[in-house]
């Protein structure tokens, strides 16, 4: 079968490998699409954000979805066609951390795409526990994305508690931060999305942003402050990974207003006395999703009647990856899809 690997220094691999088998407690998955997430570029430039040295030696790929075409002979509540995402964190399955749904804090785990073979090739092979069963009038593309793009910003969406008296920031409108403005209005807040690109900032209001700013303009905190009575805002996620922006979003958080990040980023400087303790502000990192959650996102989804479908600009087969990887570090697309 086709894969594509990402051996570092901006070079991108299409090679020929063996279908996996799957193990007894494993099904295989026909992918149908998978997609390049931002941490990816951290295996194209080779400095993986998980693994390490260990990253770069498998197929990409951590956002898939397909169709099973082989299980397992333990598997036992999934069987052949049914129509699948995948969950891109493989734990234990003892520890209490993958009993409770949330593999990827599991110390022993380990990711598709950067210490596991992943997604961006014709068939992957998974633990049943991992899948994530897909409604019937899902397409795959809005499958894929419903996993690390919008699953992600929706979990940390509900841990900042954004309901209808709720004023959100969100900085960094790349496909993550574009996937928060539907999850935040999909909870009834008001948006104010902030980007330094234009057209990705045109993009955030067609996606039902009320207002978006140039966080690089001298005048971007006091039209927040204008746009939420002089208040701040009472929730902020910073998906740029950017420290000015994470800065900006805790300058200008109003008080007991919450905080994610998202972006990865490996150091920032803040300013704990005047941004979080004179204000009582909460400050989190928000990392993926817990299986168990996905059930609720698919209701959000469902709710909302949200278009996940919109947020993919560009698909790609895997013989056009090369200009697939290209194209996304260029930030000319917002979510690109390998579609199969």
């Amino acid at each position: 079968m086709k894969a594509v690997f990402l051996p570092g220094n901006k070079r991108v691999e299409i090679r020929a490998v063996e279908v996996p088998k799957p193990r007894q407690d494993e099904v295989l998955v026909q992918v149908k699409a998978s997609c390049i997430c931002r941490s990816d570029l951290s295996l194209y430039y080779g400095n993986a954000v998980v693994g390490g040295d260990a990253a770069g030696r498998c197929i990409t790929g951590h956002e898939p979805a397909g169709v099973i075409v082989e299980v397992g002979s333990a598997v036992r509540q999934f069987k052949k066609d049914d129509r699948v995402a995948i969950h891109l964190a493989v734990g234990c399955g003892v520890c209490s951390y993958c009993r409770a749904g949330h593999f990827h804090l599991c110390r022993e785990w380990t990711c598709l795409g950067f210490t596991a073979d992943g997604g961006n090739a014709e068939y992957i092979a998974v633990p049943e526990r991992n899948l994530l069963k897909l409604p019937d009038d899902m397409s795959y593309v809005a499958g894929a994305i419903s996993t690390d793009a919008f699953g992600t910003l929706c979990s940390a969406a509900r841990k900042l508690g954004i309901n209808g008296l709720s004023t959100v920031g969100i900085w960094g409108l790349g496909p993550m931060g574009s996937a928060g403005v539907l999850a935040a209005k999909a909870l009834g807040g008001k948006v104010i999305a902030l980007d330094p690109i234009a057209e990705r900032r045109e993009f955030a209001l067609g996606l039902g942003a009320d207002l978006a700013i140039d966080p690089t303009s001298a005048t971007a905190c006091e039209e927040i402050m204008d746009f939420s009575g002089g208040k701040g805002i009472s929730a902020g996620l910073d998906c740029s990974g950017n420290s000015a922006a994470q800065n900006m979003a805790l300058d200008v958080a109003a008080p007991f207003a919450k905080v994610a990040f998202v972006g990865e980023s490996r150091e920032t400087t803040i300013k704990p006395s005047d941004q979080l303790i004179r204000k009582q502000v909460t400050l989190m990192g928000s990392w993926y999703f817990g299986v168990a959650e996905y059930e609720d996102i698919l209701r959000i989804v469902e709710t909302g009647k949200i278009d996940l479908e919109r947020l993919a600009t560009h698909t790609f087969s895997l013989d056009e990856a090369e200009t697939a990887f290209r194209l996304f570090d260029e930030r000319k697309t917002e979510k690109a899809v390998f579609v199969m």
